[in-house]
């Protein structure tokens, strides 16, 4: 170890998440893993210490072994420090604390054994942080990881303090943390090499001896959006690895565990609850994110700036749960799995049940989907769905050992989302139900086991901070060079200011609404239709009805429409053995002059369009066109959605219906790549002209088949990986 003037510590992270296609796993090994390996290799001299997350090493080690065992062999040079981490990059305060200890034991594990190396070290998922992780992350074995100079900032500390690393202790149990250097994370790789040189040079001349860290993405180097070329083609880092070497006489490349090992630490700090600075207005109200990024506007320019910013803070990562009621559901979903996994544990449930189940869960808390930013999928469908499907099987896998093969069908009531109100899941062997009372009786998740999909695994359209940008761009700026991915403005489609349209509420099922006789298709598309019930967001009291094979959930409000008082009940029941839910509606206290249209909302989700083999139907098997056809169908008293490629069909069965109205929910949203339109759900909506009967009464009933012709084997998978868990 030099205690020359700098000691740079190059900290990558390569990451693709549970759920990607698998075409871009081969895309960014192909543009960035690879390329990077390649001309790292011939640098003798240089260091770094490398984070690969479990989801992209399992694709590499089944994919390509080899590169693996290059690294393997960089690992026993010295060369490149393996860092370890949570198995699944979950954010770890989003997790129990038992799962937290589990992933990232299992993974050091798994890296041990397939690189033949020690980890001593992590990478802290998206540098989310809470002091509280620090005895769980001892206790699993790890003696220190990387985070953003911005968490040292927010505790206090000052640019002079930010050259070394730090000791920081959580129940007498210690860790090491090092800051990670926001500047680096800016110029590197869009820079010019020598930029990065020069500011290394002049905190050698102010601070002899320091450590200065870079953490960040490994995918910078080639799949972010125009670096492939700026990286490689062009020659970047060729030239930023020459100029290490060439400066090698006072800048020495270490590895974090060299810097442990022979450097002392800077001191002791307690960090605040904190991320990388980007994150936190990320998780901000959108109001709030646009106050603050016009006060940063605003006083960016003031000379008084450099001092200013250490106290702008933004927001807290576990409000994307609030931000995103889709995000809480999945975090929920969860939580739930993980109990029953640790219930499953102490009532002596095999092992090899538990370790698949185990994996499972790992895999479903894998944190792309749970937020959104610049990176962050909650508007990716399918990372939503890969979410579901591996909670779903891990799961099936438990209850199968729990239930055995019988048919079978229960209801349970509790606070499943964690809002303080009583939610009523109703399952049985097919099917698993969950309905919110409180929040219009909804159906907020259906679940069909057999291929472990979550039909209104929906997003709502809403507001986001960046749509201003999109109304305000135009073609000159969708073309500027490798940019930082933070500033970049691509749009994908000229028209995307079009689409730009806000849910006043969730996507869900089940949803009650009333309407004028003559309300339109277009008008309930288009968001502008006039609502006359409180129904669709109002609270209904539920009580459940039990047969030992068939059990009912009643639910009932007294509310307005028009004005007009009027009790809605309706009935969900389910039988044991059953892929079909049986809903049935009475109306009561209706005006014997009323003159309203009755719609039950429901929201189907990944079931996409754009595709001939994902379409409409109606009983008779005549087609209506692909599921993102808006329809407005009259006399059809069933409607049917098919999806060839999943297996899966749905079809509503409907009373007496005097017709559907369908269309699609696009979500404008914005990715590493641009901002984009992203297909989320299909709207069916069966409606009545309602007429009362002499008690001033009205009722109906739908069928809802949910039927799969592909299932997914709860114990299917790779059971050689399982040692790990």
């Amino acid at each position: 170890m030099s205690r020359g003037l700098v000691n740079l510590c190059l900290v990558l992270h390569n990451h693709q998440p549970i759920g990607n296609f698998d075409n871009v796993f081969a895309q960014a090994y192909e543009d960035s893993y690879l390329p990077f390996l390649e001309v790292f290799e011939p640098y003798t001299s240089l260091k770094i210490s490398l984070h690969t997350s479990g989801c992209l090493m399992q694709w590499l080690d089944e994919h390509h072994p080899e590169y693996l065992d290059r690294l393997a062999d960089l690992a026993s040079q010295g060369r490149v420090e393996i860092v370890g981490g949570a198995f699944y990059e979950p954010i770890l305060t989003m997790i129990p604390s038992r799962d937290r200890v589990g992933q990232i034991t299992s993974f050091t594990r798994w890296l041990e054994r397939r690189l033949a190396t020690k980890v001593h070290g992590m990478w802290m998922p998206e540098r989310i942080w809470e002091s509280s992780l620090t005895s769980d992350v001892a206790a699993a074995g790890i003696q220190y990881t990387v985070l953003d100079d911005f968490h040292f900032r927010c505790a206090g500390l000052t640019d002079d303090q930010l050259h070394g690393y730090y000791v920081t202790e959580d129940q007498g149990a210690l860790l090491r943390v090092f800051p990670g250097s926001e500047k680096l994370r800016y110029l590197i790789p869009f820079r010019d090499p020598l930029e990065t040189i020069a500011y290394c040079h002049e905190l050698g001349q102010r601070y002899p001896g320091c450590l200065v860290t870079f953490g960040d993405d490994g995918e910078k180097f080639g799949t972010w959006p125009e670096t492939k070329k700026h990286v490689y083609e062009n020659g970047w880092l060729r030239a930023f690895f020459d100029a290490l070497a060439q400066n090698s006489d006072w800048l020495k490349t270490v590895t974090m565990a060299e810097a442990v090992e022979q450097l002392p630490p800077a001191g002791k700090i307690y960090l605040p609850d904190a991320s990388y600075r980007e994150m936190t207005e990320w998780a901000l109200p959108v109001e709030r994110q646009i106050v603050q990024q016009n006060l940063i506007h605003d006083l960016e320019h003031d000379s008084r700036w450099d001092e200013l910013k250490n106290f702008i803070r933004g927001g807290y990562w576990r409000n994307f749960k609030v931000k995103y009621p889709e995000s809480n559901e999945m975090y929920a979903r969860m939580m739930v799995v993980s109990r029953m996994l640790e219930e499953a544990t102490a009532a002596g449930c095999p092992g090899d049940i538990l370790r698949q189940a185990r994996q499972w869960l790992y895999q479903g808390q894998c944190n792309c989907s749970y937020w959104h930013g610049a990176f962050g999928g909650v508007y990716l469908p399918h990372l939503r769905n890969a979410v579901y499907q591996n909670l779903i099987a891990a799961e099936n896998a438990l209850l199968v050992w729990s239930h055995g093969e019988s048919p079978w069908v229960e209801a349970t009531v509790s606070d499943y989302n964690f809002d303080g109100d009583m939610e009523v899941q109703l399952a049985n062997d097919q099917l698993a139900i969950w309905i919110a009372p409180d929040h219009g009786g909804e159906i907020y998740e259906l679940d069909v086991r057999k291929n472990g999909h979550n039909l209104l695994a929906t997003m709502q359209r809403r507001r986001e901070a960046y749509h201003q940008k999109i109304l305000q761009a135009n073609s000159e700026q969708a073309n500027q060079g490798a940019a930082s991915i933070h500033d970049r403005v691509v749009l994908k489609r000229d028209d995307l200011d079009s689409f730009l349209q806000t849910d006043v509420r969730t996507r869900k099922s089940l949803v009650d609404h009333f309407w004028g006789a003559d309300e339109t298709h277009e008008r309930v598309r288009n968001g502008t239709a006039v609502e006359l019930g409180d129904f669709s967001q109002g609270q209904y009291q539920a009580t459940v009805r039990r047969n030992p094979d068939r059990i009912q959930v009643m639910l009932t409000r007294n509310g307005l429409v028009a004005g007009h008082p009027v009790q809605v009940t309706k009935g969900v029941t389910l039988n044991a053995g059953s892929d079909t839910l049986e809903i049935a509606y009475l109306l009561s206290g209706l005006p014997a002059n009323s003159r309203w249209r009755f719609g039950v909302e429901f929201n189907f989700a990944g079931m996409p369009d754009g595709q001939d083999d994902r379409y409409y139907c109606n009983g008779a098997g005549n087609r209506f066109g692909q599921l993102g056809a808006a329809l407005d169908l009259d006399g059809e008293a069933e409607l049917q959605l098919h999806d060839e490629w999943l297996g899966l069909h749905v079809a509503l069965r409907c009373q007496e219906s005097q017709g559907f109205w369908t269309f699609p929910i696009q979500a404008v949203s914005k990715s590493e790549s641009g901002f984009e339109l992203v297909h989320q759900s299909v709207v069916v909506q069966p409606h009545w002209l309602i007429e009362a009967d002499s008690a001033g009464q009205w009722s109906t009933f739908i069928h809802l088949e949910l039927g799969c012709r592909k299932e997914t084997n709860p114990f299917s998978g790779r059971w050689e990986t399982l040692a790990a868990f």
